[in-house]
């Protein structure tokens, strides 16, 4: 490469954030234009890439016209379709914030845009780039897992003040997210790792037991849950939830012929890798400085249980690191060294004239089982046909 990729960065309040991702890949790229409603924000994160006051733009029909390669869009969900459309129709490659959209006809017209520009495509699901995450990839790819039959993913955090100003009563624009459509945090890391994709759906909610007046804003739905069924036939399951009273959790757990594998749920504890003929009871494992006590409760059955042979069956800690100790010293940004990879990845793919590794199409992959989910918990968890793109 002869010359640095020229950026665009459209919502700030996300793309705050983004200043230091870019930093980090200084010699590659070079943010030149901004684009937020705020004029504070455009201030504050003009005056941090240095940029002159005519390349700050309060409206994005403007912002796209400026003369740059990429733009990243870090504006709210409602608006990614318009924004992605515009972007490619105006030359210029694309990273966009996760999801996709809301609609399954939004997802088709943005694989139509990309595919009539030629232009690159790319949904910023950073959790896939999580150091652990990539290194359970290397895991199972190397079959030490065996077949995977069956996953779970769970992401809780509690967005309340994002959904509603509590003095006011104003509501913002997460209040009509329902929350398995943001989905991908949760789906794009299983499929990631299987090398699968989803083809049928079924969800159910917990109803507005928090908050009973706001039933026509699915944003304040208790809980919600997915059943998915992969092409290969594994069996995926995800919780999600925007308000519930709990701690930030983001969780996976995969479960193969040969092991097992998972992360923490609390932040600063340890993961379990189970494999069989391979990994011992650790002794520090949360359940007792006895071995057996990993099978809690045990010592209280009458008769006893017969005895299990901890070298085939027996966990073993392991760290969920979002860090790669091998990583430069200035890819520490955000989520760990997630975002460097990510932007690194997706440089390298526009260099090299390649799909990104999160296309269009793996893109929509992880949007659009979350869309259908939760049409099938308005239909009290029927089953449904995920539809299915190619290039």
């Amino acid at each position: 490469m002869t010359s640095k990729f020229k950026i665009g960065i459209a919502g700030l309040s996300r793309g705050r954030s983004w200043v230091d991702v870019f930093e980090s890949h200084s010699s590659r790229v070079e943010v030149v234009a901004l684009c937020d409603i705020d004029e504070d924000k455009l201030k504050e994160v003009g005056e941090a890439f240095k940029l002159e006051d005519k390349h700050l733009y309060r409206k994005y029909d403007e912002f796209i016209n400026d003369n740059f390669d990429i733009v990243a869009i870090a504006t709210p969900i409602p608006f990614h379709t318009e924004h992605t459309v515009k972007a490619l129709e105006s030359g210029k490659h694309v990273l966009c914030e996760q999801t996709v959209a809301y609609t399954v006809a939004e997802c088709e017209k943005v694989i139509d845009t990309v595919k009539k520009s030629g232009k690159s495509y790319m949904m910023a699901e950073n959790y896939c780039y999580f150091h652990y995450i990539q290194q359970w990839k290397k895991m199972i790819n190397e079959g030490r897992l065996g077949e995977i039959v069956y996953a779970e993913a769970e992401y809780i955090h509690n967005v309340e003040e994002l959904l509603i100003n509590g003095k006011t009563g104003e509501r913002f624009w997460r209040n009509l997210r329902a929350p398995i459509w943001y989905s991908a945090h949760t789906i794009g890391p299983i499929l990631y790792l299987t090398n699968d994709r989803i083809v049928r759906a079924s969800g159910r909610h917990c109803g507005y037991h928090r908050w009973p007046d706001k039933i026509k804003e699915p944003g304040f739905l208790d809980m919600e849950v997915g059943i998915f069924e992969t092409k290969n036939g594994i069996i995926l399951k995800i919780l999600r939830s925007q308000t519930a009273v709990h701690h930030h959790m983001v969780y996976y757990c995969l479960y193969g012929t040969k092991g097992s594998v998972e992360n923490h749920r609390i932040r600063g504890q340890k993961g379990i890798l189970t494999i069989e003929n391979e990994t011992g009871i650790d002794k520090q494992v949360q359940f007792g400085e006895k071995p057996e006590l990993i099978q809690p409760g045990y010592e209280t059955f009458s008769p006893p249980p017969p005895k299990i042979d901890k070298d085939k069956v027996g966990g073993q800690l392991i760290d969920s690191k979002l860090v790669d100790p091998n990583a430069p010293e200035d890819a520490y940004i955000v989520h760990g060294t997630s975002e460097y990879y990510l932007i690194k990845e997706f440089l390298d793919s526009i260099e090299n004239k390649t799909k990104p590794p999160i296309d269009v199409i793996r893109s929509v992959e992880f949007t659009i089982p979350g869309i259908i989910a939760h049409e099938s918990a308005l239909k009290n968890g029927e089953w449904m046909e995920v539809p299915q793109y190619s290039w």
